[in-house]
This record gives C-alpha cells, sequence and structure tokens, in this order.
C-alpha cells in the first residue's frame, strides 16, 4: 500500500497555486453547463482537466554547475543565433547569442532562472500578440526582460507572449538572489523565451530539439569544444 500511495504521489504533478482559481472556474463552468446539456459537462470537465495539466509545476533535478546555463523553460528550441538584444536590457549594442525555447499550450509554462546570480534589472515591455515563433515577436511582442548578473556576466532572459498569451507574471524582483533553476515566473497561454547569453558561452542545444525546463543545458562556458551539432534520425 505504501509503495502504492508513493507512485500515485509521483505520477500527480503539483499545480501551480496561479492555477487554482482558473481550474474552479472551470469546473464551476462545467457544471453550469452540464444543467443545460449533460455533454457539455463533459466537455468542461476535459477543458478542466486539461487547464490542471497546464498549470502544473513538477519537480525538476537542476544541475548544480556555474559554468552551465539551463532552459529556463519546457519547449521547443526555435532559434539559436548572434543578434543585438532589446535596448531596454542595457547589454550593449553588440550580437549576443540568444537562444529562443518556444512554448505551446501543452508545455509546462513555469519559468526557471537559467543559472545562477542576482537581479539586476527587470523591465516590461508592452507590445503586440503575434505569433511568438516568429522572429520579430522579440521585438514587436509584449515582454518581460531580467538581466541576471551571473560569474560570467549579465545573462538576459525574456518572457515574451504569444498569439495566445495574455499575461505575464514575474514572481522575483530587483536585488533579489536567484539559484539556477529556481521559478521566476510563468506566462499563460503558450509563448517564448529569449535567453541572451554572456560572451564565451558555446550553445549546447540545436533547433528543434525539446527542452526541460531547468535540467537542459542551452549552453556552456570554459569548454574547448564549439557549439553542438545535432542531427534528426
Amino acid at each position: 500500500m505504501v509503495n502504492l500511495l508513493d507512485t500515485i504521489r509521483n505520477t500527480l504533478v503539483p499545480i501551480h497555486k496561479e492555477g487554482y482559481v482558473f481550474v474552479i472556474a472551470f469546473f464551476v463552468a462545467s457544471l453550469l453547463l452540464g444543467l443545460i446539456a449533460a455533454p457539455l459537462f463533459w466537455i468542461g470537465l476535459v477543458l478542466t482537466l486539461w487547464c490542471a495539466y497546464f498549470f502544473r509545476d513538477p519537480e525538476r533535478v537542476i544541475p548544480q554547475d556555474d559554468d552551465i546555463i539551463v532552459s529556463p523553460a519546457d519547449g521547443r528550441v526555435s532559434s539559436v543565433q548572434m543578434v543585438v538584444p532589446p535596448a531596454e536590457l542595457d547589454l550593449g549594442s553588440e550580437p549576443m547569442l540568444r537562444i529562443s525555447v518556444f512554448m505551446n499550450v501543452f508545455d509546462c509554462h513555469v519559468n526557471r532562472s537559467p543559472a545562477r546570480g542576482r537581479v539586476s534589472q527587470i523591465v516590461y515591455r508592452p507590445g503586440q500578440f503575434v505569433n511568438a515563433e516568429l522572429d520579430k515577436a522579440s521585438v514587436d511582442n509584449e515582454r518581460n526582460g531580467l538581466v541576471i548578473e551571473t560569474k560570467h556576466g549579465k545573462l538576459g532572459v525574456v518572457q515574451i507572449a504569444g498569439l495566445v498569451a495574455r499575461r505575464i507574471l514575474c514572481f522575483v524582483h530587483q536585488n533579489e538572489p536567484l539559484d539556477a533553476g529556481e521559478r521566476f515566473g510563468l506566462i499563460r497561454f503558450g509563448s517564448r523565451l529569449d535567453i541572451y547569453v554572456p560572451e564565451g558561452g558555446q550553445p549546447r542545444v540545436s533547433l528543434g530539439q525539446r527542452t526541460i525546463c531547468g535540467e537542459t543545458v542551452i549552453a556552456e562556458f570554459n569548454s574547448g569544444k564549439g557549439p553542438t551539432i545535432s542531427r534528426r534520425n
């Protein structure tokens, strides 16, 4: 019986507190719709379960190494290139390695810090809600940017709203310390994160690769190896 309870406990992923109100609202709406027609209740129940799934907040095993940067989000790598960072981050006018991770509506949307450091700046910018997979989303869309002072210099991480997302949440404040993999925000519903890697960081992911928030290494410092090359098989 103890083993069974442990299995159930490990299978049922906790829901982030920000999702409680949505799950309850979906369930109440399902009950009300069920009074109109029974099939509507079951449709609403399915949507309620999806809502609970969307706001899941699983534990992650975080690598403890200041020479690596981990993915701040579950999702798919949609861009690995050198670009000039947004002006509001004050990261300079020289191109930096930018790694973008796109989250669809089925990915876990809790965001975690890519590295250990101190939050030196938080900048929110209103904007549009175009498809977050498009490159112009980094400039046109609503976004919230953090600058983290790390061992290797200033790292930028930008939460970008998407076509469906209408709310960016940030849980940390300026001058607050962050551990690698520590939760710092959440985006509802479907979006993208841009990570601006300090000079010297080599990418360790490729386009199309799936990432696990807080676990997948996306960049590395102090390595003699060049960029990682992958292929589909």
